[in-house]
């Protein structure tokens, strides 16, 4: 209920001020001077009341919708998936609002209204040089609307950008804030997600798969550490028992590359999953395998005798 009251008071201000422009039509013709003024700035006002009201019925409207989905649940995809194009939608729409908004305070003003009825013949090259000069700013704005029609990513997604990885925090209509895993925040312009490619992990599902590299020497035993692997997982409640895998992935000429296979319910998760899986092998291969850390083999042999020698 508290919500619907929030509109009460712009409502009720516009309509004072449109009781009053009736009133002030019926009087304003022996007024003078400064006076004269009044009808035009209560025709102002009314026009800024009706835009508070719009912005507030708007967010109200928003609340009601995004009250049906739960963004804060494991399996978010949805809930995600609507609260982006929403909250892209909502700036759009106050965008517009505004746009009219300010068009109908100057359309107000009789000289203004003149002139703009004066360079309508012209309107079109004018379009044309505004256009070029306001590219940049429409195609990120357009952007911005294409990002919550097509959704190449959603509000808590986890992604790779410029190297850095971490999850979508704000989508706006010209710019997208990324929260980095280390807390800082990486802020990029909406056409940077449309020309550039980056990685998405969780654009399908919320859950998502951790890899884990690990180097040893040629004399490790891979059953072994897929067995320790086995009881690593049933240790740890991170681990969502779907994707469990270890696989030699390159053999170098100093060292082996081991691929560890993890899956969580979500990029949090499956991090501290990473660092878990990762840490426990290593003391497993420092505790039992320890010949077999990573090593550069120098054979030394004496040289060849000569005849002379």
């Amino acid at each position: 209920m508290n919500k619907y009251l929030r509109l009460v008071l712009p409502l009720t201000v516009t309509l004072a001020l449109i009781c009053l422009k009736i009133y002030l039509g019926d009087q304003s013709k022996d007024w003078q001077g400064v006076f004269s003024y009044l009808p035009h700035l209560n025709t102002v006002l009314i026009i800024i009341g009706l835009t508070w009201s719009a912005f507030v019925l708007i967010r109200i409207l928003k609340g009601i919708f995004l009250k049906q989905y739960d963004i804060n649940r494991e399996d978010n995809l949805r809930a995600r998936k609507v609260y982006t194009q929403i909250n892209i939608l909502h700036k759009v729409a106050n965008f517009v609002v505004i746009l009219i908004g300010v068009g109908l305070i100057l359309v107000s003003f009789e000289p203004i209204r003149q002139f703009g009825v004066g360079l309508f013949a012209s309107a079109g090259v004018a379009g044309i040089i505004i256009g070029f000069s306001a590219q940049k700013a429409i195609g990120t704005l357009i952007a911005g609307i294409q990002i919550a029609i097509t959704q190449p990513f959603r509000l808590d997604d986890a992604v790779v950008v410029e190297g850095e990885w971490g999850w979508i925090e704000e989508i706006n209509l010209n710019y997208v804030v990324v929260r980095i895993w280390d807390q800082r925040r990486l802020v990029l312009p909406s056409t940077y997600f449309l020309e550039k490619p980056f990685q998405n992990w969780t654009r399908s599902s919320a859950d998502i798969t951790g890899t884990v590299f690990l180097y040893t020497d040629y004399t490790i035993s891979f059953d072994a550490m897929r067995e320790e692997l086995d009881k690593i997982l049933k240790r740890t409640d991170l681990w969502d028992k779907k994707v469990k895998v270890l696989q030699v992935t390159e053999a170098k000429e100093h060292n082996v590359e081991t691929r560890i296979l993890v899956s969580a319910k979500n990029s949090p998760t499956a991090w501290d999953l990473r660092v878990f899986v990762r840490e426990e092998m290593i003391k497993f291969i420092q505790k039992n395998y320890p010949e077999s850390l990573p090593k550069t083999r120098v054979l030394l042999q004496p040289e060849p005798k000569t005849p002379e020698s």
